[in-house]
């Protein structure tokens, strides 16, 4: 029988970029992200990936190409992929923990 289980709580943090770690989950052509921000997290270049996630903790604000909005705790992510929603996340709190699922 398959596992349909992710325990993220199994999976080791990975620190892509300073300010910020992950744990990462992969199964045919989707992942399952656990990421972690911190206010020191500056995101160099603009991401045009799709997102859909949900902010666990803190507070997450978004520069879609100078519109900025803001995604407290407890709020949904939906971003489509492609230039037209080119974005850069940023910790609005000392830390924002994300759950996030996307393409590979």
């Amino acid at each position: 029988m398959k596992q349909y289980r992710v325990l993220f709580d199994t999976l080791e943090w990975q620190s892509p970029i300073h300010g910020t770690r992950l744990k990462v989950f992969r199964s045919g052509i989707k992942q399952l992200r656990l990421v972690e921000f911190t206010s020191e997290f500056v995101e160099p270049d603009w991401c045009e990936k799709g997102h859909i996630g949900f902010v666990i903790q803190g507070e997450l604000e978004i520069d879609f190409r100078g519109q900025l909005v803001r995604y407290p705790e407890g709020s949904g992510i939906f971003i489509p992929s492609g230039s037209a929603s080119g974005h850069k996340g940023r910790s609005v709190t000392p830390r924002v923990l994300l759950f996030l699922v996307e393409d590979i």
